[in-house]
């Protein structure tokens, strides 16, 4: 019986719940580094390592995870209180979540551990808050109790509002400004070092039509005000937007298709057409794994539309965590040469890991929709990055990492293509980094600078957190000199090849949570 070739979407749909061992093994093929090469790669990401330690040029991310990442109880509680406290409607309950949060921690073995007068000063100003609002033995006869419980009762208010502020500064760091032209304001000096920005108006999905337009008119009103620094005829050396396709609509899920196609596609398309009408790049943020199909017929639909014949300014978020990932990027490029247009394609690690595996387990899938291992996506992420660069015909990569690994394979395989491709960050994150790659490499890097108030940053800042806060991570790890630069960047196809079962045995199935004597009940994948 003759072969018959499946289409890239076809392979999109088989890989929704893939073999994790299969997948890798698959993508390590497809990689091909011989061990000379890989060797390469990780003396050359230890080398970015040693120069980063010498330079002490970390970002605020890099200085608060050395100090308070998620291995810690204090770290958690700091996590747990920016999550939540905004959220909060009364100062009686504010005052207990802050005392259940700080008072318990041990705020005073961080002390004086940072390079970093704001980390040091914080953990100081915690450590006396924990003092202040600690539990006070039941006793109405010592005057020293007594005299506790006064200090506690004048200091809540004090402590309410510095514990708030605080959290405002945190957040500040992350999210360049309030709105547009306080974050192009503050990206001046980055834009004089030669980099360049694409900015994400923060807010989460939209939960009413009312939600769906107010972030329309806040991608609108922030296009218009970009178009002015849109100056350069080559569209890669101008500010774009990220737009999440979730908040423009209240109901952007697969059940609701033909709805979506109606209501959505007219809407993201006058965006679309309105950036553009100022050369501006216009990137379509990811999502999680149940709105992936749906995503891409919304995406065919709006870029085939003939009137964008000629502009390379359209792109799409690919997340490198899930077996997909290549797959994806098959259906991009073929979309690209049939329509002749190039397309952008940020390449991430992945954003929604937690999410993804807990839904999973709520329907008791057989699989998982994204890798159970970090190695397991460094390699995807390579196996991409691969991938993309023997697109560049058709195809714009953009390269988000902030880990000197990945950095240095893509600077390996990219070699010879300068200018055929660019680095991104998060503002906030891996600017020594970047700095170095983009003095020594002449690339072109890019800044992903959230704005919006403070209230609509926690879930992004939460996000940040957890992907970055593991102790394995490489933002976690960069500034600790007690962990040799080369087990910081240690090479992921030799640690997923070491293991002795490739998926991670520590997560079951979503089908075997329960144990073999009891199997999960199964849900329907309405977007399978």
């Amino acid at each position: 019986m003759a072969h018959l070739e499946t289409s890239p979407r076809d392979n999109i749909c088989r890989a929704y719940l893939a073999d994790e061992t299969a997948t890798i093994l698959k993508l390590v093929d497809d990689l091909d580094l011989v061990d000379a090469a890989q060797v390469k790669i990780v003396d050359n990401a230890a080398k970015l390592v040693e120069d980063l330690r010498r330079a002490n040029n970390a970002g605020v991310m890099e200085t608060f995870l050395s100090e308070y990442g998620l291995t810690t109880e204090e770290g958690v509680a700091l996590m747990c209180l920016a999550e939540a406290l905004l959220r909060v409607p009364d100062d009686i309950t504010i005052d207990a979540l802050i005392s259940d949060k700080i008072a318990p921690a041990d705020w005073s073995k961080h002390l004086g551990n940072s390079a970093s007068p704001l980390v040091n000063a914080s953990t100081w100003g915690l450590m006396l808050t924990g003092k202040v609002i600690h539990p006070i033995a039941n006793s109405d006869w010592d005057v020293g109790v007594q005299l506790r419980r006064v200090i506690k009762r004048m200091g809540e208010p004090v402590i309410r509002k510095a514990v708030t502020q605080s959290m405002k500064v945190l957040g500040h760091q992350f999210v360049l400004g309030r709105n547009i032209d306080e974050a192009r304001l503050r990206a001046r000096g980055m834009e004089d070092k030669g980099y360049t920005y694409s900015y994400d108006m923060l807010g989460e999905a939209a939960r009413t039509a009312a939600d769906a337009q107010k972030y329309f008119m806040a991608y609108s009103t922030a296009i218009s005000n970009l178009a002015v620094g849109c100056t350069s005829p080559d569209i890669r050396n101008n500010p774009g937007i990220s737009v999440k396709l979730s908040a423009l609509h209240p109901r952007y899920e697969f059940t609701q298709k033909k709805r979506i196609m109606n209501e959505l596609v007219p809407r993201l398309s006058s965006l679309v057409f309105q950036a553009k009408n100022a050369n501006m790049g216009f990137n379509i943020d990811a999502e999680e794994a149940d709105r992936l199909d749906l995503s891409l017929d919304v995406i065919e639909a709006v870029l085939s539309n003939p009137d964008l014949a000629g502009w390379d300014g359209f792109g799409v978020v690919v997340q490198a965590y899930g077996p997909r990932a290549t797959y994806v990027l098959d259906w991009l490029y073929q979309l690209g040469r049939d329509l002749d247009r190039r397309i952008m394609v940020r390449l991430v690690k992945g954003a929604y890991w937690d999410t993804e595996v807990k839904l999973a387990q709520v329907n008791g899938f057989e699989g998982y929709p994204v890798f159970t291992r970090k190695a397991s996506t460094d390699v995807s992420y390579l196996a991409c990055a691969k991938k993309l660069l023997s697109m560049t015909d058709h195809i714009y990569p953009q390269f988000a990492t902030h880990n000197a690994h990945s950095v240095s394979g893509i600077l390996s395989i990219a070699a010879g293509k300068a200018g055929s491709y660019e680095f991104q960050r998060l503002h906030g994150m891996g600017e020594g980094l970047h700095d170095l790659v983009m003095a020594q490499n002449k690339t072109r890097c890019r800044i992903y600078a959230p704005v919006g108030i403070h209230e609509d940053l926690l879930a992004y800042l939460v996000r940040r957190l957890l992907e970055n806060g593991a102790n394995s991570s490489f933002v976690n790890q960069v500034l600790d000199t007690d962990v040799p630069a080369r087990e910081v960047v240690r090479d992921p196809v030799s640690a997923v090849l070491g293991y002795s079962v490739v998926p991670n045995s520590a997560i079951p199935t979503p089908a075997r949570l329960y144990g073999a004597n009891r199997r999960n009940s199964l849900g329907i994948n309405f977007a399978d």
